[in-house]
């Protein structure tokens, strides 16, 4: 029995390597992820899964309005304090995950373009484990060590005809609000790492993902036109444009492998009020409501506490808070502003992981 098991656990990764190959020679370099899945996920995204309130899997589809995940809490938690052991939420039933009960989201604006698909949406998201109060934080597949937040988490999309495993991604999350990103494509201009960028975790949804976020009530399906990328504005000089970036400023301290404490300061010292651009929705079409049939009663706090599956022996701290409410406004126009280039906080954290000779987990990310 035992040899069977793992014949047929190896065909399945057989089977999914081949795949992840596949899919990596049809798209631009740095779109498709390489590596396996998280320990806790499927080989393979799957619709059908049974239902497990309790469950530990990482592994978010976004597919349509009405069938997608998130990231949240397997236990009552602010998002800063689990970020590396969020489970996937789905709104149906798959991928071994979690689901989210009827009426817990309350609007949704699914969003397809050129680079990337999105989802906006809002809820009652302390059903999803998340603390009341808490205004959230980001998510993404590279985090402090280079293994994910969560440790293990992976994101597919089928909106370019048939389930790929997106390399970079980046949510949003509080009690009330979530935005979701996976970068679907790149070019010479702009990268799928670019596209998703995941080092502005202050600046929230608005700022990050800038879109119309009037639509709570609603669920709507959209195309739209394709952001700058985060923190990019254009500048035009005797006819050829180049772009300033917008680094977040954080100051921290991390312990070294000597065990002594080392500061640090990274990001720009003026914080933008407003994005280059915000992209126009269109040929939005509407859902009456989306549902599973699961009621809000069967799940809470109550699940399982979920394991990171991997450690590091650095530690660190910062006076960075997080924040998914967006602390700045939306514009329609470029914004003339400029920001210095500089050296980012994950540039900064990864360097902790180097001084203290922890590797980097290999996962699908």
């Amino acid at each position: 029995m035992m040899q069977r098991f793992a014949s047929s656990a190896a065909l399945a990764l057989a089977i999914a390597a081949s795949s992840v190959s596949a899919q990596s020679s049809t798209f631009p370099e740095g779109v498709i992820a390489s590596g396996t899945m998280g320990t806790t996920n499927p080989a393979q995204p799957t619709l059908g899964t049974t239902v497990n309130q309790t469950s530990d899997a990482r592994l978010l589809s976004l597919n349509s309005v009405d069938d997608w995940c998130i990231f949240a809490p397997p236990e009552n938690n602010t998002i800063g304090e689990s970020e590396a052991i969020e489970v996937a939420w789905c709104t149906k039933a798959r991928n071994n995950a979690r689901v989210i009960p009827d009426g817990v989201i309350t609007g949704v604006s699914f969003l397809k373009t050129d680079f990337y698909v999105q989802i906006y949406g809002y809820g009652d998201l302390t059903q999803l484990n998340i603390a009341p109060g808490d205004y959230g934080g980001e998510l993404d597949p590279h985090g402090a060590t280079g293994a994910g937040n969560p440790v293990g988490g992976n994101v597919t999309t089928n909106v370019t005809g048939s389930d790929i495993n997106i390399a970079e991604w980046m949510q949003f999350v509080s009690y009330t609000q979530f935005c979701i990103r996976a970068c679907t494509n790149a070019n010479s201009s702009y990268s799928a790492a670019s596209m998703c960028e995941h080092k502005l975790d202050e600046m929230g949804c608005t700022f990050v993902m800038p879109g119309n976020y009037n639509f709570n009530g609603t669920f709507e399906t959209c195309d739209a036109d394709v952001a700058y990328p985060p923190g990019w504005y254009p500048e035009v000089t005797g006819g050829t444009t180049s772009y300033s970036t917008f680094a977040q400023y954080f100051t921290g301290t991390y312990t070294d492998s000597s065990g002594a404490t080392v500061s640090y300061t990274v990001g720009d010292t003026v914080t933008p009020t407003t994005v280059a651009f915000t992209p126009a929705s269109s040929n939005c079409q509407t859902t009456a409501t989306i549902g599973n049939g699961l009621a809000v009663a069967t799940t809470g706090s109550s699940g399982s506490s979920g394991s990171s599956n991997g450690s590091s022996g650095a530690s660190g701290s910062g006076s960075s808070s997080r924040s998914a409410s967006g602390s700045s406004a939306s514009s329609t126009g470029n914004a003339a502003v400029s920001f210095k280039a500089s050296t980012s906080y994950h540039d900064g954290v990864t360097l902790v992981a180097l001084i203290s000779g922890i590797a980097a987990i290999v996962l699908l990310h």
